[in-house]
């Protein structure tokens, strides 16, 4: 009788310390946004070879887990959704581990298994190839380097009031063209952009445009007249729409056949690291190869470190919007634009009485790299911010859960 007492007082204590760590370990399941990761790993940490409670029975840690994230584990088409699920919530192959699972994606798949289904065979995304959609969203990303290429011929062919005309119907008709490129294909967000984001892109590619011959001739005195506009590189960017939703297109298929193989989140973010690098690298030279191009054709500088850093800085911030990570694209292109309209203020402002001092160092790096160096430099900077931080946020899981809109 005393025995018996005994063994029922140790499965009492058993099942409460069960219960605690189940606690811990669940609670570090809904750890999500700032400092969700850390919190994971604060709130379950590993002990020696320490293990949860039979997970069948009075206590089933997964079951509870499930539970917290029912609504994850009933939406997801396969265990990969799941995993990535859970680590935008903070929980860590470190915390698998307290699960009895090696790593998230081990713990993804038991929950999938596990999960109570109507009886439908939901259709994984990269299952629905369409030969047809990919060919839309292709063609629309030709637009408007086609609309652009007309908009510089329209311009080549006219003079005076009518140029005007053909410069506003232009650049109407390119606006469009990217709002029709960027609503389908792999450059497709179901985020919502800022109005100061789009603000700010119109302005940088403005600036492409008006920007290095309006600086250059206030350095000089002028404008004494209209200044002539760089159609060379700005149409070098229209065109580079089509190998930017390809480049993105590569990079959304491969990342997510890493995903597929992947075992574990750091083995994942070690494959897909190399394939941001190599998409990003591929669009910088189909970049380089239209800027060059252009310039040939339209006899024009190709400025290829202020278009070059342009097109780089563009594609980053899409690439992260289009994943989910929409506040460091806003913050890098508006600081990049602010840099550039700076630029011009102190130029013209240095010629107020007592004031010239501000026109210094523009004048300084215009003298020595030309009117370009500003928006390489302002762009640039911007982009390798979002290069670094895109090599942190592109390469989770969490971040190819569903498909970026890509066939």
């Amino acid at each position: 009788m005393a025995g018996t007492e005994a063994d029922a007082r140790s499965e009492g204590a058993g099942r409460s310390k069960a219960g605690v760590e189940l606690r811990e370990i669940s609670g570090a399941g809904d750890a999500g946004g700032a400092g969700g990761a850390s919190a994971a790993g604060a709130a379950a940490p590993v002990v020696g070879d320490r293990r949860p409670a039979a997970r069948r029975g009075a206590v089933d840690p997964v079951k509870a887990l499930m539970h917290r994230h029912r609504e994850l584990c009933e939406r997801a088409v396969d265990p990969l959704e799941i995993a990535a699920g859970l680590e935008a919530h903070g929980v860590t192959d470190r915390t698998a581990a307290r699960f009895r699972h090696r790593d998230v994606f081990s713990l993804a798949e038991e929950m999938f298994a596990r999960m109570p289904r109507d009886g439908e065979t939901a259709t994984p995304p990269d299952a629905e190839t369409h030969s047809g959609t990919r060919a839309d969203w292709a063609a629309l990303a030709l637009l408007p380097g086609a609309l652009c290429a007309a908009a510089v011929v329209g311009l080549r062919l006219t003079d005076g009031q009518p140029r005007l005309a053909v410069a506003a119907a232009g650049a109407l008709a390119v606006a469009l063209g990217v709002r029709a490129a960027l609503r389908r294909g792999p450059l497709h967000t179901t985020f919502r952009t800022t109005s100061g984001t789009r603000a700010w892109t119109c302005w940088l590619i403005a600036y492409a445009l008006l920007g290095d011959g309006l600086l250059s001739a206030g350095v000089d005195g002028g404008p004494d007249g209209p200044w002539p506009p760089a159609t060379a590189p700005v149409l070098a960017l229209a065109l580079a729409c089509a190998p930017a939703a390809w480049c993105a297109h590569l990079f959304a298929v491969r990342a997510r056949r890493r995903l597929n193989a992947s075992r574990g989140l750091a083995e994942f973010a070690d494959s897909v690291q190399p394939v941001l690098l190599g998409a990003f690298t591929l669009f910088l030279c189909a970049l380089g190869g239209l800027l060059a191009l252009c310039g040939a054709v339209l006899d024009e500088p190709a400025a290829y470190a202020g278009a070059g850093a342009l097109g780089a800085l563009l594609l980053l911030a899409r690439l992260l919007t289009v994943h989910g990570f929409s506040h460091a694209p806003a913050v890098a292109l508006g600081a990049a634009g602010a840099v550039e309209a700076t630029a011009l203020t102190t130029v013209f402002a240095g010629r107020l009485p007592g004031c010239s001092f501000l026109a210094g160092p523009v004048e300084t790096v215009v003298g020595a790299w030309g009117p370009g160096a500003v928006p390489a430099l302002a762009c640039g900077a911007a982009a390798l911010v979002l290069l670094i931080h895109s090599t942190r946020t592109l390469t989770r899981a969490s971040a190819h859960a569903t498909p970026s809109g890509a066939p």
